[in-house]
């Protein structure tokens, strides 16, 4: 009898083992899916809504919000301009939607303000440097623009602070690995700079990971992502910035892994349902949504709401 209640204990505990550690590599679910199918969006939470800005599709200017509560979607005031490839922040109470291309691939530098309490917009002070494919996030009221495409085809190593109080431009230390299609999170005040593609080429794809410092001004290189991919999405999320999907010539990525700045440590967690590229992402809470976005390389759209929780 003793040995079979040892026994029993062994199995018990190593069955609790492996749902823990099961449970660990997180789940995912699925939403109401956008009204649009889209790619190359941009994704951002305000104010317990999502708002997926952008793309291409049936068209660039197209904003949708979604309402996790509802489960429900619906349109708001379209940009003043279609465009795509472009980076979203908010801060006080705003969207601030910055450069981008329109038409195919010409790169802008325009600044658009969205009000989501009065469904409007206008434009704002355009960034010093324009380009498409870059990636932006807020550091206290403040935003970084950094990467991306210019005008001349290549890769910008521009890392442009706007201060929407002032609706002031500054110029900062470039970006050490000049790249496009990256994504960026932010963690205690530092912003760190993840994959992304050389000029454009999803052939080229990266897994360098670089920290900016904006107290001091100044950039290190961190552990590199596991995976080299760009035309990705992320989201920073209890300490953790998050990376989800990605494009190559052989197809896209579903792979979801996480950096943790204090331990300089990445991981990995479970897939997602569908891999895609030119997708957001936005926290809302303990969850992150991830939104739109091709299902194969290149031109491809995508409907889909899914929701990770860690």
């Amino acid at each position: 009898m003793r040995r079979i209640r040892s026994g029993l204990i062994v199995i018990t505990l190593v069955s609790c083992l492996s749902v823990a550690n099961a449970q660990s590599r997180g789940k995912w679910d699925t939403r109401a899916p956008m009204p649009s199918s889209r790619t190359e969006v941009a994704a951002v939470e305000l104010g317990g809504k999502i708002y997926v800005i952008g793309g291409f599709g049936r068209s660039g200017d197209l904003v949708e919000e979604f309402d996790p509560a509802m489960n429900a979607w619906r349109r708001r005031a379209p940009l003043p301009v279609p465009l795509h490839h472009v980076g979203a922040a908010a801060t006080g109470g705003k969207i601030y939607v910055i450069g981008g291309y329109s038409g195919r691939w010409d790169a802008v530098d325009t600044v658009h303000e969205y009000d989501p309490s009065a469904d409007k917009w206008r434009t704002r002070a355009p960034m010093p440097t324009a380009r498409g494919a870059l990636a932006v996030g807020v550091v206290g009221d403040r935003i970084l623009a950094v990467g991306g495409v210019g005008r001349d085809r290549r890769n910008a190593g521009a890392n442009e602070q706007y201060d929407p109080a002032s609706d002031r431009w500054t110029k900062h230390a470039p970006i050490p690995t000049p790249r496009d299609h990256l994504a960026v999170g932010v963690v205690d005040g530092k912003l760190y700079a993840i994959g992304g593609r050389v000029d454009g080429s999803y052939a080229k794809n990266l897994a360098v990971n670089e920290e900016y410092d904006p107290k001091a001004d100044r950039w290190r290189t961190r552990a590199p992502m596991p995976t080299s991919r760009s035309g990705i999405a992320a989201a920073a999320l209890d300490g953790r910035i998050f990376v989800f999907g990605g494009e190559s010539p052989s197809g896209t990525f579903g792979e979801t892994e996480s950096y943790e700045p204090v331990k300089n440590e990445w991981r990995s967690w479970t897939p997602m349902p569908t891999a895609r590229h030119g997708l957001g992402a936005a926290v809302l809470g303990k969850q992150i949504y991830v939104l739109s976005g091709g299902p194969t390389p290149g031109g491809s759209y995508s409907s889909a709401n899914e929701v990770f929780t860690p």
